[in-house]
């Protein structure tokens, strides 16, 4: 088809023509980065955390002006709790993924640089963290019993107290020692003296990994045993008795030691996973909304434009009718004009995607567009308009010539 006559018909509705170019384009670019955001936020919540979620409660308690030795009874509140119906295994932590404490440090393979190779997520817990949070062992060992370092030796004034192993995630371990095998291999992090790495697990997030892109899965574990005082219980529990073991748990630990209060954040770990992925989950419905509405506005704007012309244009198209111009003709004819201008407005609009998308990485340190979201973005685009100008087409199409030609 000749675009001459469009392009001449355009030149004389610049005013219309440039309107739905900058909403093409605005829609373009507003939809590439909502639906990556949109994306992002999905491989977020569905990111697998490690952890036997529906199987954990979390539990803390607090001294009251308490001199007493917290490591008995942070003892005996561990024997205390794997009494308990239900319990299937108990381990202290310093955190736990959803949590609102977040312990980081940076990892070095050599001793003496100064800039780490990661930073990691700092996970201490005793010889039952990684079966108490039911994480997959794919490569090592687990921590023995004799390998467990309490942290109240860890804080004595003047300590130096080597921390010699340690297991990593495979994130980790692939960032670390890529092509190699992880097990055995050292790293500089707690202190002078060099930690070995006897152990890989499949998965651990971060207490919270909004950082920037690959690093949420960069977490080591320590075998470090913590007290009550300065961290909290996990209890692998029979996912039918979580409510009941949360609450027998906190009765029998303020029984166990008197001068102690509850911690107000006790809670099921899924129940925290709801509740850390709210705002994600609010993210992808008000952006959803926003591409539908900016959708919706942009094909009645094509529908209003197309439907104005064709009534402006009833002459023209019975004189193109009367010269032998078939329906089909006069169809193509207004879609191709809609080809034009949607395609005007993606290239503008490509152009956008990409500045708004760098703000976001300057401001917000979001990651960079990927290219793929551009042609499916024009895609889109291209059969919206091609949609929404059918109707108004098919009516000029259907437009008698005699008839077309009576209403100049």
């Amino acid at each position: 088809m000749d675009i001459r006559p469009i392009l001449t018909t355009l030149r004389r509705h610049k005013t219309a023509a440039a309107l739905i170019v900058f909403e093409v384009a605005l829609t373009c670019a507003i939809i590439c980065n909502a639906v990556f955001l949109i994306q992002s936020r999905i491989t977020r919540m569905n990111s697998p955390s490690g952890m036997v979620e529906n199987e954990l409660v979390r539990v803390g308690v607090r001294g009251i002006n308490e001199h007493g030795d917290n490591e008995a009874l942070t003892r005996s509140d561990l024997a205390l709790l794997r009494s308990l119906p239900g319990v299937k295994s108990v381990s202290t932590a310093n955190q736990v993924r959803y949590g609102d404490s977040s312990w980081n440090s940076g990892i070095n393979l050599t001793r003496d640089q100064k800039i780490p190779n990661a930073s990691v997520s700092t996970y201490l817990g005793d010889a039952q963290f990684v079966k108490t949070l039911g994480l997959k062992l794919v490569a090592g060992r687990d921590f023995n019993a004799d390998e467990m370092i309490s942290y109240a030796k860890l804080r004595e004034p003047g300590a130096n107290v080597a921390v010699p192993s340690a297991i990593i995630t495979r994130a980790l371990a692939d960032k670390l020692y890529p092509g190699q095998d992880p097990v055995g291999k050292v790293f500089y992090s707690w202190g002078d003296e060099p930690t070995r790495v006897i152990g890989v697990v499949e998965h651990l997030l971060r207490p919270n990994d909004w950082i920037k892109p690959g690093m949420g899965e960069f977490s080591v574990i320590f075998p470090i045993e913590m007290g009550y005082d300065a961290g909290i219980y996990l209890l692998r529990v029979d996912p039918s008795q979580r409510e009941q073991v949360l609450k027998s748990a906190g009765e029998a630990l303020v029984k166990n030691g008197p001068v102690r209060i509850l911690s107000e954040r006790n809670a099921r770990v899924e129940d925290m996973a709801d509740k850390f992925y709210q705002t994600d989950r609010s993210m992808i419905w008000l952006l959803s909304a926003v591409c539908i509405a900016l959708l919706i506005v942009t094909a009645l704007g094509i529908v209003g434009l197309a439907s104005f012309w064709v009534q402006q244009r009833t002459r023209q198209i019975g004189v193109r009718r009367a010269l032998g111009a078939t329906r089909g003709q006069i169809l193509r004819y207004f879609q191709t004009e809609n080809f034009l201008l949607t395609s005007i407005g993606i290239v503008l609009g490509m152009a956008m995607a990409f500045a708004i998308n760098l703000a976001l990485m300057k401001y917000y340190e979001l990651p960079r567009l990927p290219a793929l979201y551009l042609p499916l973005g024009a895609l889109c685009l291209w059969a919206l308009g091609q949609v929404a100008v059918y109707g108004p087409a098919k009516r000029a199409a259907m437009v008698p010539p005699a008839l077309a030609t009576r209403s100049a």
